[in-house]
């Protein structure tokens, strides 16, 4: 029997279709336009002249050197995360010691503090350690607060693990490396896979410590390069398109 096509789900789909299509084609096609251009035919108008002179301009100003300098920043947050977080999860699940439960303890009490708490200690640290003005110096910070969110995550999705899983391994002969190693990272994907988007994004996004713990331009990551984008005149809307 043939089906009647669905003409209201078509309508909504076309819909939903131009709701998500009209801030890209905003987005897009302001970065083909001028800054003159841009202010007096408005954002959706289609320009007579198209110029790739804002992605010219934003690499020359170094947004490339941004770009790389936060992608070395995110992987090395995630390399810390992923190097720290599973064994740690791992004792806190296996472990009956009173001191892995304090441990466990002190990182929820992480969550409760924002960064903005403690800007000003973090920056004398910083500082007295010699890792101001290094993305060394934004790379600890940034893991550190992001430690507490993936351990929980990490740990809950390792409570899912059921016992008898590691009574076959333990009657195998497997060490609790092994059975780190070959049962409880490979049932992990689904939480391993939660910290890396994780702690990538709040890498990628920071915005607060690079601010206050770098300077130079040789350091500055996208954030800082797309906060520079917005002067005490007004704000280059093309160039800072063609950034993002």
């Amino acid at each position: 029997m043939r089906q009647r096509p669905n003409y209201l789900a078509g309508l909504g789909s076309l819909v939903w279709l131009c709701l998500v299509g009209l801030p890209l084609y905003v987005l897009l096609i302001a970065t083909f336009r001028t800054r003159s251009n841009y202010s007096s035919q408005g954002p959706l108008t289609f320009p007579s002249h198209l110029t790739l002179q804002n992605y010219i301009d934003d690499f020359s100003n170094g947004f490339g050197q941004d770009f790389l300098n936060t992608l070395v920043v995110t992987v090395s947050v995630v390399a810390i995360v992923l190097l720290v977080v599973p064994p740690l999860a791992y004792a806190i699940v296996r472990a009956r010691g009173r001191t892995i439960t304090t441990v466990f303890r002190v990182f929820l009490l992480g969550l409760a503090i924002p960064a903005q708490a403690v800007i000003v200690p973090m920056f004398y640290v910083i500082s007295k350690a010699g890792l101001y003005d290094h993305l060394i110096g934004v790379i600890l910070p940034t893991a550190a607060f992001c430690l507490p969110v993936c351990t929980l995550v990490l740990t809950g999705a390792m409570r899912d693990i059921t016992s008898e899983l590691y009574e076959a391994m333990a009657m195998d002969g497997a060490t609790p490396w092994r059975v780190f190693w070959q049962l409880v990272l490979p049932l992990s994907k689904g939480g391993l896979s939660s910290i890396v988007v994780f702690s990538a994004l709040q890498a990628w996004n920071g915005f607060l410590f690079p601010l206050i713990l770098t300077q130079s331009d040789s350091t500055k990551v996208i954030t800082l390069g797309l906060y520079n984008f917005q002067t005490e005149h007004g704000v280059d809307v093309p160039g800072l398109l063609s950034a993002v």
